[in-house]
């Protein structure tokens, strides 16, 4: 797609095909040529119940391992007695994974899905790894019997299948290699309080995994199914852990006669086994299970718990840039927040009510959502920074997220550039914007942080003629995002939270240790301190800052309740 405007070619996601991902299948087998009047050929499959590499014993500190493929291909010979093998080469397939499903047509989409998970090993080849040793005859028969191009083969150099390198990073010999761990902190504002629920109708409170400590969010679930006072529970579950305490704390609380309304995605790329299995367990416990809208991902993070204190209803809500996924939560870095806001709750009411019925999206107080309205509400901000720089005023955007790809969002974007809107992005993975071409995007610079945890948060800042917004979502600026999943952008209203996103984006743009900067031609360059200036990781201080909060809120808690001596009376 081209941009007549500026004369340049964007290269965007098709909104009306789907989205298409490849999986490989198990660990590679061995072709075999055998001899005969015309070739035979036969295919011996490396067994999965056994580990990828073995270590031969040294009797010394030295650490020698052999390939599982590379021990079948020595004793080779055994498996065909009375056959010379003219030929033996490891290699592997990579599969289509997706999964294709009439869901207007299903009757029961969990079961559909389930049949369609089965059947994701048998999916048509896509790709062919092999060992650049093989001949170009065990090629052809491997091509021909995947039906696959010659473009699709690629010749290996080396083992394949490098997964198996992972298992060495967790040798104890080699923890000098390592991290160190940390420990992620209890957020400040719950250290002293009496309990979770006073505390958050005290105040917003922001959450900043990894830095602090996702325990929060399972209490929050685990609280709520215990508590008299809880008349109901709703939560959106994505990618969930496999062991998740959040899905045993949602049965429990349907055991113990609360209202529980779960809504799983069972479309989630990858985990819809997993999904399948924690869907069926909460149905049994009595839970009200849905799977969303017909013909969209719910991507969005957002729980929900209705509570009765005396003579009032409080709700109390969490919303979150990230899964509730207790493993993840410890790798990705993202941002959530509780809230015990009116405006907030009215909204999270509304949104499972849209969800579990048939109604249109209703009018919102606070949020915005996908597919409709998320991206005009996107477009009205980028376009109000437009109306103040054509006013002579400063104009300025900030907006980290994982990938930009919507085409309408970097037309927006570009034409706020040359508006004179000064802006920042963070994008961690694909950005289909190209950054400082004179006349389309001078007034914009793209840099991307990649450090030890995956920076998964989205932040979307928007300085609006002085009167700052910060805004926090699931969505990304990707077409998909905006019109094939159920996304929910929020609005950060406590003036502390404002400030600690601010920080957040700042210190994120002074990286110079884990930042690279894309340049119009497309390609990254590494930020490098300059002589003399210090040195700027923005993960680990993320982290130093965390436990330094900690530690003061921890240390002027308990000096306050020191009993002091009376003065003396002279």
């Amino acid at each position: 797609l081209s941009n007549s405007t500026c004369g340049i070619k964007i290269p965007v996601e098709n909104e009306h095909k789907p989205e298409k991902r490849a999986r490989n299948v198990g660990l590679e087998p061995v072709a075999v040529r055998l001899p005969h009047e015309s070739p035979l050929f036969a295919v011996v499959q490396v067994p999965s119940v056994l580990p990828r590499y073995l270590e031969l014993p040294t009797g010394g500190r030295k650490h020698v391992f052999v390939l599982l493929e590379a021990v079948i291909e020595m004793f080779i010979d055994t498996l065909f007695p009375g056959h010379t093998v003219l030929e033996h080469a490891c290699f592997r397939i990579t599969r289509n994974a997706d999964i294709t499903v009439d869901e207007e047509s299903a009757e029961d989409l969990l079961e559909e899905i389930e049949r369609e998970v089965k059947k994701r090993n048998r999916g048509a080849a896509v790709r062919l790894e092999v060992q650049n040793s093989m001949s170009s005859e065990l090629v052809e028969t491997l091509r021909d019997w995947l039906e696959l191009e010659a473009e699709d083969i690629y010749a290996i150099d080396g083992p394949l299948d490098l997964t198996f390198l992972m298992r060495f990073s967790a040798m104890p010999e080699y923890a000098h290699l390592r991290f160190p761990p940390i420990s992620p902190q209890v957020p400040p504002d719950f250290i002293g309080e009496t309990g979770l629920f006073e505390a958050i109708a005290k105040r917003d409170i922001l959450l900043f995994h990894p830095y602090e400590s996702f325990d929060p969010v399972v209490h929050f679930i685990h609280l709520a199914a215990n508590d008299p006072q809880v008349l109901a529970i709703k939560q959106t579950l994505y990618r969930v852990s496999g062991n998740s305490p959040i899905v045993l704390a949602l049965a429990r609380a349907a055991e113990n006669g609360k209202q529980v309304t779960v809504l799983v995605e069972l479309k989630a790329r990858f985990d819809e086994e997993n999904n399948i299995v924690w869907a069926k367990k909460l149905e049994e416990a009595g839970c009200h299970v849905i799977y969303g809208l017909v013909g969209l991902k719910t991507h969005s993070k957002i729980a929900l718990v209705v509570r009765r204190e005396g003579e009032r209803i409080v709700r109390y809500v969490h919303l979150s840039t990230g899964n509730y996924n207790d493993n993840t939560a410890r790798l990705y870095t993202d941002l959530g927040m509780f809230t015990a806001r009116e405006e907030f709750g009215e909204d999270a009411s509304l949104f499972f009510n849209h969800l579990t019925g048939f109604a249109d999206p209703p009018a919102w107080r606070r949020i915005a959502t996908a597919p409709h309205g998320l991206k005009d509400a996107f477009l009205k901000l980028i376009h109000r920074e437009i109306d103040h720089a054509r006013a002579g005023q400063p104009a300025r955007i900030i907006a980290k997220m994982n990938a930009l790809t919507d085409k309408d969002l970097i037309l927006a974007l570009f034409a706020a550039s040359q508006s004179g809107v000064e802006i920042d992005l963070l994008v961690r993975g694909i950005c289909c914007l190209r950054p400082g071409i004179p006349g389309v995007s001078d007034h914009i610079r793209v840099s991307s942080i990649v450090g030890r945890f995956l920076e998964h948060s989205r932040i979307y800042y928007f300085l609006n003629g002085g009167e700052e917004e910060y805004y926090l979502s699931s969505a990304d600026w990707m077409t998909r995002n905006m019109v094939s999943r159920v996304e929910i952008l929020f609005p950060v209203l406590q003036d502390n939270l404002k400030q600690r996103l601010k920080h957040i984006l700042d210190v994120q743009l002074r990286d110079n240790v884990n930042r690279w900067i894309l340049s119009p031609n497309g390609q990254y360059q590494k930020v490098e301190p300059k002589p003399g200036e210090p040195k700027v990781a923005s993960q680990m201080q993320f982290y130093l800052e965390a436990c330094g909060a900690a530690d003061e809120t921890a240390k002027a808690l308990a000096e306050s309740m020191i009993p002091r001596t009376p003065p003396r009376l002279l």
